[in-house]
């Protein structure tokens, strides 16, 4: 009998740790390859994780509700027959061996998995009392031979880590100092009320907000835009776009197409603030918000969007907004975007003022396309004509954009929509 060690995955380069929110399985249970072992959840998204072999559950060393780090032993399950094994294996917040994901019951050997570093048992013993996990070991650079760990080494990273510690802390402290004290409201609830309790995400989501309004002074800048080329030009193609490409054609990928130009006309809206400094984006990554069916909001991120062409950002938006509704996005499809967009007029609605995602320095809202006359100038004077008619709205960080920056910068999306060639090849 042999037995595969399931292990908390990584989940993206910035995120070092999960929380376990759901145990689909129990001790004694048999899987398949594929079925849901169990479901878990980041600061950026949630994930289900699947048994990647046949098999029967011997051994769950976390409960639900326990925050897991990245690469730690999670569970074991039996494959190829029936056996005996260990119940005395104990939770720890660092699992002391190398990782493996198939080995015997009674063998070390590590497989095809690229083995551990070896560490003596001084280093080991250092280690457990500095609270320095196996994989937080594996990624120093030895200074013995081969590469070996020594306590010297041990005892640099344990400074370093101080240092870090210590600035973060400090941070922590300034940071409390100068925010404003908040004084919460009470509030009274009646007898036909009815207390819902936020989920996870909405408290993430709720958080997030606070602090964006919180570190930014948001201003919101309005045009209107007459897309009258651009409905004629979709109404035209929709239906051979979509044979020719399997991929449904919306007006997003065209927004999405607009304001990637314009970033790389205006960088400065294209930047993130640390401090007294401006970072300028290398990369236009855009952000499209999407609404999920349990009415919480995420944001999946095409990443380099002025590198692509439409049909590429339409098939990068449909596969990233499918995926956003049954949450199989990985956390690196939700972060590092530059610039965000959000669409009020799915809802119908004209236009909205909506907050910046962090730490982005704007965000473009597009309204409801509408019929609606307007005045036109032709060769026999004025005329008042029906033209496809949106608002697009901008809401940007004050301390780096000042309002010159961000009408001259609304103004060119719109232009750029409102210049459509309604002739475009497909």
């Amino acid at each position: 009998m042999s037995e595969y060690r399931v292990i908390m995955p990584k989940m993206g380069e910035s995120v070092q740790e999960a929380t376990i929110t759901k145990w689909f399985v129990k001790q004694g249970d048999i899987v398949k390859e594929d079925d849901v072992l169990f479901e878990i959840a980041t600061e950026k998204v949630d994930s289900e994780i699947p048994s990647p072999v046949d098999g029967t559950i011997v051994k769950i060393l976390f409960e639900t509700g326990a925050v897991v780090p990245v690469g730690d032993l999670v569970a074991i399950i039996a494959v190829g027959g029936e056996g005996a094994f260990d119940d005395k294996i104990t939770t720890t917040k660092n699992v002391d061996l190398p990782v493996i994901e198939a080995t015997t019951a009674k063998s070390n050997h590590v497989g095809s998995e690229k083995p551990a570093k070896f560490f003596s048992p001084l280093v080991k013993s250092m280690a457990k009392k500095e609270n320095i996990g196996i994989h937080e070991l594996n990624q120093l650079e030895g200074s013995g031979i081969n590469g070996r760990v020594q306590k010297k080494d041990v005892l640099e990273y344990i400074a370093s880590r101080g240092h870090k510690e210590e600035q973060i802390l400090k941070n922590t402290i300034t940071s409390t100092v100068e925010d404003p004290v908040v004084k919460k409201t009470a509030i009274t609830v009646g007898g036909s009320d009815r207390v819902v309790e936020m989920d996870r995400v909405r408290k993430i989501i709720a958080d997030h907000m606070i602090n964006s309004v919180r570190v930014a002074p948001h201003v919101t800048n309005v045009v209107e835009a007459d897309v009258t080329n651009l409905v004629l030009w979709r109404n035209k193609v929709k239906d051979e776009f979509s044979k020719k490409y399997n991929e449904k054609l919306t007006y997003m990928p065209v927004f999405i197409e607009a304001v990637a130009s314009a970033l790389r006309e205006f960088p400065m809206i294209n930047s993130s603030v640390d401090g007294d400094k401006i970072i300028l984006r290398g990369k236009v990554n855009i952000g499209i918000a999407v609404a999920k069916p349990d009415g919480n909001l995420i944001v999946p991120v095409i990443s380099d969007a002025d590198q692509k062409n439409l049909i590429g950002l339409t098939s990068a938006l449909n596969d990233l907004a499918n995926r956003a509704r049954i949450n199989k996005l990985s956390p690196d499809e939700i972060s590092g975007g530059t610039f965000s967009i959000t669409n009020f007029g799915s809802f119908r609605n004209l236009f909205g003022t909506p907050i910046i995602n962090q730490p982005q320095v704007a965000i473009l809202a597009t309204g409801n396309i509408e019929k609606k006359p307007a005045v036109m100038e032709t060769p026999t004077g004025d005329a008042i004509v029906v033209r496809h008619m949106m608002y697009l709205s901008l809401t940007y960080d004050h301390r780096v954009i000042d309002g010159a920056l961000g009408g001259a910068f609304l103004r060119r999306v719109a232009d750029l929509l409102e210049a459509f060639d309604s002739n475009r090849l497909i």
